[in-house]
């Protein structure tokens, strides 16, 4: 019999307070996420520890806990056999991937990655870094970086830093040249772990609720009440590949509409509606989408 507790890891660091917030749109509560490595969630089956996203896939290969949440360049930097159970598109600052760059100072000279042979890289994703250059048969030392990475940028050659938004680069006055790896988050799971039945469909639950609150995010519910007469051309008006719910209301003229759309669309599409003939019209935030 196993042990009816899954070990799952979750970020410390950068990624922390998003993963929080994603689990709690999920439907967990997690408590003492600051103060503790071990926070507490509201599933008894379920025993939470925080680790680096660094380390995550190292731990998971290994058993010590049956699952956890780290990026895709960790689970390729530290070549970690696991199991990758789900894609999570979301990150610290925008639901974009996460992007390993090559770059330079504004003032170098280098244009092109082969115009680094013989030089030396500074970054912390170390192996990731090797890899990218041998592939392209390029010769270059690649130096570990203990953090602060741009800073270094002019003291060696070239730096390989993670970026989401390009921000930090740019006020440090540096140049991408080339993207080594791109990176998105990831749920992964321990190979022996996910033969065990209950660990597995614990698993699959957590992937299935993550997922669903990450699509809720950009998305809003519609309803509006709709006169028979105008239902057509409201229904014109919706986006073409939504297929919204219609319901009969207590008086037979008219409908009742709900369908979920993209947030983005929500208020230019709103006085389109009213203007077509609808009524009645409430949007509200969705905690879960599930396809």
């Amino acid at each position: 019999m196993s042990e009816k507790v899954l070990k799952l890891g979750i970020p410390t660091g950068s990624l922390q307070k998003a993963t929080i917030e994603l689990f709690g749109k999920a439907g967990f509560s997690i408590a003492d996420s600051e103060r503790s490595f071990q926070p507490h969630i509201d599933d008894e089956q379920i025993r939470l520890i925080c680790l680096r996203a660094q380390e995550m896939s190292r731990y998971v290969a290994d058993g010590i806990i049956d699952a956890g949440i780290t990026g895709y360049d960790w689970i390729m930097e530290n070549e970690s056999d696991v199991v990758e159970v789900a894609k999570l598109a979301y990150s610290k600052a925008t639901g974009e991937p996460a992007k390993w760059v090559l770059a330079v100072p504004d003032e170098s000279k280098v244009a092109k990655p082969e115009d680094l042979a013989g030089g030396i890289i500074a970054t912390e994703l170390v192996n990731v870094t090797k890899k990218y250059f041998a592939d392209k048969s390029i010769d270059v030392k690649v130096e570990f970086s203990w953090g602060a990475t741009e800073v270094k940028a002019r003291l060696v050659d070239a730096i390989v830093e993670l970026t989401e938004t390009g921000t930090s680069l740019a006020a440090n006055d540096l140049r991408v040249i080339d993207t080594v790896i791109t990176s998105t988050t990831r749920l992964i799971a321990n190979k022996k772990a996910w033969q065990d039945k209950f660990k597995r469909e614990k698993i699959e639950n957590i992937a299935i609720l993550l997922n669903a609150a990450i699509e809720a995010r950009s998305k809003v519910g519609l309803k509006m009440n709709v006169k028979k007469s105008d239902l057509e051309e409201v229904l014109n008006t919706l986006p073409a590949e939504k297929s919204p719910t219609i319901s009969s209301l207590a008086d037979s003229d008219y409908v009742a509409i709900e369908v979920i759309i993209e947030d983005k669309v929500e208020r230019s599409l709103v006085p389109v509606l009213k203007r077509a003939g609808a009524s009645g019209i409430i949007t509200y935030p969705l905690n879960k989408v599930i396809h």
